[in-house]
């Protein structure tokens, strides 16, 4: 599923491609929830006309903001992916929605899965949302002594607390685990049994993950890629998620070990992360 830094990527290579931009037409395929329950051409009456003024990111939302305080709200989540190109160009694989602009450009929205969604919100829609996500990891209120706070009052293990999006938006499976791992703590830590080192030690490795990855434009496996159809290049850098019983720790090079964690695949070097009594 696409984290913080791939829908970074997203959202910066739209910029200079629709905001500015007025929509001209709205083109629904055959899985009209896409739409979340709403009809094309009611959204359509709604948007047509309308210019984008701001791409903006909340998490692991992509918010494109038009001109009368409304917004298009994007969430790629397994397989979604958001493609600009030219109105003449043929229907991508699995497009289920094309958003039109008078510069020639669709901006598409195309998901294998159809568990990804393209849905038009009112301001107040916007502000709940907000309200629903965590603090945003690269912003200057994300500071050690923040989470230290809300982590003390977290008895669950702390691969489960980070992911989740009402405590830190953006994170998921993928940079947890790089996080964890350059941190050097167990996955399975309970996390108000963690010392403020400890947190600190956290907090430095999630901004540093984080930042590297948007610098890398985010990681691909099978189908994240940006707006122009760039892959990220991220994923060579990537130090254990997905490496748990198939290859050796980089650092130590003991063998690194999988098991799962608040029903999600970890990856952990046991040498390198020791388990400590909850």
């Amino acid at each position: 599923m696409p984290e913080l830094p791939e829908v970074e990527t997203v959202r910066r290579s739209l910029l200079d491609k629709i905001v500015g931009q007025r929509i001209q037409s709205l083109e629904v395929g055959d899985f009209a929830g896409v739409l979340d329950g709403h009809r094309g051409e009611d959204v359509l009456a709604r948007i047509a006309g309308r210019v984008v003024q701001d791409v903006r990111r909340r998490a692991k939302y992509l918010i494109i903001v038009l001109d009368d305080a409304t917004a298009i709200v994007v969430h790629l989540r397994m397989t979604g992916r958001l493609s600009a190109v030219p109105h003449s160009e043929p229907v991508l694989r699995f497009q289920h929605l094309a958003l039109g602009f008078e510069n020639g450009l669709d901006l598409r929205f195309s998901d294998q899965r159809k568990f990804g969604r393209v849905i038009h919100v009112p301001d107040i829609e916007l502000e709940r949302l907000d309200r629903r996500l965590g603090r945003e990891p690269l912003e200057r209120g994300f500071s050690a002594s923040w989470l230290q706070e809300r982590l003390q009052r977290r008895p669950g293990k702390i691969k489960a607390v980070l992911l989740d999006q009402g405590l830190i938006g953006g994170l998921g499976n993928i940079y947890v685990d790089e996080s964890l791992f350059r941190a050097r703590i167990h996955p399975e830590r309970r996390a108000n049994t963690l010392s403020a080192g400890e947190v600190r030690r956290i907090h430095r490795a999630i901004r540093g993950v984080l930042r590297a990855a948007v610098d890398g434009q985010g990681t691909t496996f099978s189908s994240f890629a940006d707006a122009a159809g760039n892959s990220g290049g991220y994923g060579g850098q990537l130090q254990v998620y997905g490496r748990g019983g198939k290859e050796a720790c980089p650092r130590c090079g003991a063998p690194l070990e999988r098991t799962v964690v608040g029903g999600r695949g970890t990856s952990l070097c046991p040498r390198c992360q020791p388990a400590a009594a909850n």
